[in-house]
């Protein structure tokens, strides 16, 4: 049955990509406190947050960082539902979007992923 369900996991994504936490979240195949989705994005709650709203935006779609994310239209969608997150918890005139790119930026879910944070004064600079 593993092999079964291994194969089925490999059709569902592309090479490399079937043991991404992150498309597995997408794709409901590990539980996640989802707060928004649609067709080409899913907002779910950070684990361990480092403010009282921290939300990280990912596209369904696998794009390991910044770097490589070359859609436009999907960049402004993630962007969007960030703003979206913000509002719907109450913060959508103060918050910060933070995306890391690359380990020495402190990415560690190679996924591009933006993180969403509000409900407390920061600091400037970050990090």
């Amino acid at each position: 049955m593993r092999a079964r369900r291994r194969a089925r996991r490999s059709r569902r994504y592309s090479t490399g990509v079937a043991d991404c936490v992150f498309c597995r979240i997408a794709a409901k195949e590990i539980p996640a406190s989802i707060v928004y989705e649609d067709s080409d994005v899913v907002a779910f709650k950070d684990l361990n947050p480092r403010a009282p709203l921290h939300v990280l935006v990912i596209p369904r779609r696998h794009v390991s960082g910044l770097a490589q994310l070359d859609d436009v239209s999907l960049a402004g969608k993630l962007a969007l539902a960030a703003a979206r997150v913000a509002k719907d918890a109450g913060h959508g005139e103060s918050f910060r979007l933070v995306v890391n790119n690359g380990a020495g930026a402190g990415q560690s879910v190679f996924h591009v992923h933006f993180h969403v944070l509000g409900g407390r004064t920061f600091s400037w600079p970050p990090g």
